[in-house]
């Protein structure tokens, strides 16, 4: 997306608003996932699903969220990022509803492909107005960005827990979150940077692969997603049935493990301001590497805890630095991004099954080792996010980047 004729530099305080209300969109959407989650257990029993059923379910949010992530940028292009951002996350959160409306298997699966797909195409709308934020200011906000989401699906996962506690019907409850997620995100979309084509510029294309270089980008990503959604689905199982740890402190390893990823979100901003994004990286990919260990050779539920926690802090920051790189990789950013977000998403699909088909196979201590491995991958790869660094050894600022980008 590029300026157009008419084009006029955003002001300071203008940024200032768009950084805060781009923030607030990302913990709107983070908040549709977590009242969605916590209430899985009701909408397997509404739809009257088995376990394996369920599994087949869930795999169509991801299935969704691959294949429209590509329409997001044309959606821009025709609209301007505001307008697009505005009707991708009211169908988002709306999309709240759907699952919990879902009579059985067929109307389920259905309804968490159009909730995936309305994920997908909103993430890829705000990643990008994120990335154009950044720009402008000309120094990291992604990684706050990100940390926010993860806010966002704490609360809404909270709420959810009240109200499968006081037994509330999960219909209702999605019904009066979504309302009240549509009003917040409404909202929050009249103070995002309202970005235009020009008028001459040939629309992306619906359907297209993902440029190269959002495919190396991607790669580092896929490391990253892989070992959270393995510490996150597999940390209490591996603490129980491999160290013998108490259901309550087994269960209380994955909110744990979650918390330390948003608080290291929200606080990567100044550190990779001041280290980079390929040191940042570097260092986080050592540090989930020997949490990796940790967790493999651990004799004890505290250590294995410390594991986690080392896997948390060095994989948190990765994606939002992946997506940072990709909108500043190539001239399309919102299709260089919806590449990495479709592999991310892909990564973290993938994570669960393989982690269980591989502990069937052999040992959770071998599918930890394997998270280990791709925690390495961390460090190997990093160089691959040069894009989206802004310093130079000794923290010294780079120039500004280039602004192709304004408000029309």
């Amino acid at each position: 997306m590029t300026t157009d004729s008419t084009a006029t530099v955003f002001g300071t305080e203008q940024i200032g608003r768009a950084r805060y209300a781009v923030a607030a969109v990302f913990t709107v959407h983070g908040a549709v996932t977590g009242s969605f989650a916590t209430r899985v257990p009701w909408i397997q029993d509404h739809a009257s699903v088995g376990a394996g059923q369920l599994g087949l379910a869930l795999a169509f949010p991801a299935i969704g969220a691959s294949l429209a992530m590509p329409l997001a940028s044309r959606v821009s292009h025709r609209f301007g990022s505001r307008s697009a951002l505005r009707g991708l996350l009211a169908l988002w959160t709306l999309a709240l509803i759907l699952p919990s409306l879902a009579p059985n298997l067929l109307t389920l699966c259905a309804a968490l492909f159009v909730y995936g797909a309305s994920a997908g195409m909103s993430d890829v709308a705000m990643n990008a107005l994120g990335v154009e934020v950044e720009n402008r200011l000309d120094r990291s906000i992604m990684s706050g960005l990100h940390g926010m989401w993860s806010v966002g699906a704490l609360l809404g996962s909270a709420a959810g827990t009240v109200a499968a506690h006081l037994g509330a019907d999960a219909r209702l409850h999605h019904a009066a979150a979504a309302l009240v997620l549509t009003a917040l995100g409404l909202a929050a979309c009249q103070r995002v940077l309202d970005l235009r084509s020009e008028p001459d510029e040939e629309p992306p294309p619906r359907f297209t692969l993902p440029p190269k270089s959002a495919l190396v980008i991607g790669a580092v990503g896929f490391c990253a997603v892989f070992a959270e959604g393995a510490s996150l689905d597999w940390s209490a199982v591996y603490l129980k049935d491999v160290l013998g740890g108490s259901a309550g402190v087994a269960a209380a390893s994955t909110t744990a493990f979650a918390l330390t990823m948003a608080v290291a979100r929200i606080a990567g901003d100044k550190i990779v301001d001041r280290f980079g994004a390929v040191l940042t990286v570097r260092v986080g990919g050592v540090l989930a590497t020997l949490g990796g260990l940790l967790v493999v050779l651990a004799p004890n539920v505290p250590l294995a805890l410390c594991g986690f926690g080392l896997l948390g802090l060095g994989v948190a920051v990765v994606v939002p630095l992946a997506f940072a790189a990709a909108g500043r990789a190539g001239d399309n950013p919102s299709r260089a991004i919806a590449g990495v977000a479709t592999i991310t998403y892909t990564s973290g699909l993938v994570a669960p099954s393989a982690i269980g088909s591989l502990a069937e196979a052999t040992s959770l201590l071998v599918s930890f080792g394997l998270v280990t491995v791709l925690a390495f991958g961390l460090v190997l790869g990093a160089g691959v996010l040069r894009a989206g660094d802004r310093t130079v050894a000794g923290g010294g600022t780079r120039t500004a980047p280039e602004k192709s980008r304004a408000e029309s």
